[in-house]
């Protein structure tokens, strides 16, 4: 009888040691889990804003939701360094410095990519451009863009055809199209006047060169000579003018002048229309790259994407100042009108 009691303290012993080291086992396992999550990487991720820090737009929280929808949460799995030029064209490359110094492991352009491309040989870049990134000599081909840059491109200057259609369609008796541009930025050029020259004579229309330069623009030095050439009506070319959208909407209603645009916040500010991709699927669609990236796709790999939605925006609070009837075919074809 003593011998089976011995047995059973025995048994018990060896079924509490057992339970002790199962439970100090969890517990490194855990504790070791814990260790190597702490010390994980979280992806920084660059981001250059051609608004303002103070107004940093639609399209910054387009691509934070693209991130979201992803599963990414800013401070938690992953860091933004946000960046914002104002629309100054000769801040950028110090910009794009101070992330590179921040070691991000991915840069996020919307502007200047060719600088951007230039500059940084190693770390991937995603664009989103509104130039010919083939032509521009930005990637080898869509399919296969070749060394650290990829993204998206607003396919926006083959629109430009598009554009000065619908103001023909808006002003039936227009003759001379003004085209606003800040010659500073790369992607407005002077080469970029061939680009419309096709479609102006298709549309029997002359095209007026409305150039400026700089970070403070001489906007109405530029309107003075849309009146003096008798322009009816102006298309602006961005991002170049993006910080002078306000001011560019006003002295188009003072001078009462039709005024099409790149991108949709222009009419919100108070221009006429817009004829664009959806940047905002634009935008969601490069935090798709960054995901892409993240998990070890090279950028050479992936393929650049155009445009599948286009939308038109009209504003009828400014036609009515201006004086400008917009015919219903024309706001038939409207996503969005501003009234």
């Amino acid at each position: 009888m003593i011998g089976n009691q011995l047995s059973v303290n025995r048994k018990s012993r060896t079924r509490i040691l057992l339970s002790y080291c199962l439970l100090i086992t969890v517990l490194l396992i855990t504790g070791l889990a814990r260790a190597q999550q702490s010390s994980a990487k979280v992806p920084r991720i660059g981001y250059i804003s051609g608004r303002d820090a103070s107004s940093p737009g639609p399209l910054v929280a387009a691509f934070q939701k693209g991130l979201r929808e992803l599963g990414y949460v800013e401070g938690k799995n992953i860091v933004v360094e946000h960046r914002f030029s104002g629309a100054r064209i000769e801040v950028f490359p110090r910009l794009l410095s101070e992330l590179v110094d921040r070691n991000v492991d991915v840069l996020v352009v919307p502007i200047q990519p060719a600088t951007a491309k230039r500059l940084v040989k190693t770390i991937p870049i995603v664009i989103i451009s509104n130039v010919d990134p083939v032509a521009s000599g930005l990637i080898d081909s869509l399919a296969h863009p070749g060394g650290n840059l990829t993204g998206c491109t607003t396919a926006s200057r083959e629109l430009g055809g598009k554009r000065l259609d619908l103001l023909k369609e808006v002003v039936p008796q227009l003759t001379r199209v003004g085209i606003l541009r800040n010659t500073d930025e790369p992607s407005t050029s002077f080469t970029t006047m061939k680009e419309f020259e096709a479609a102006a004579r298709g549309l029997k229309l002359d095209l007026q060169p409305l150039d400026v330069q700089g970070t403070k623009p001489d906007l109405e030095g530029a309107f003075k000579v849309a009146s003096k050439a008798s322009v009816n009506a102006v298309m602006v070319l961005t991002p170049a003018l993006i910080g002078e959208q306000k001011r560019i909407a006003e002295l188009a209603i003072k001078q009462r002048l039709p005024t099409i645009f790149e991108g949709p916040t222009w009419v919100e500010a108070g221009g006429l229309m817009s004829y664009s991709a959806d940047e905002a699927d634009m935008f969601r669609r490069a935090a798709r790259y960054v995901d892409k990236i993240l998990k070890g796709a090279k950028p050479a790999d992936l393929p650049v994407e155009q445009p599948t939605k286009f939308e038109l925006v009209i504003n009828l609070k400014t036609a009515k100042q201006i004086g400008v009837t917009i015919p219903q075919s024309v706001l038939y074809q409207a996503d969005k009108v501003i009234r």
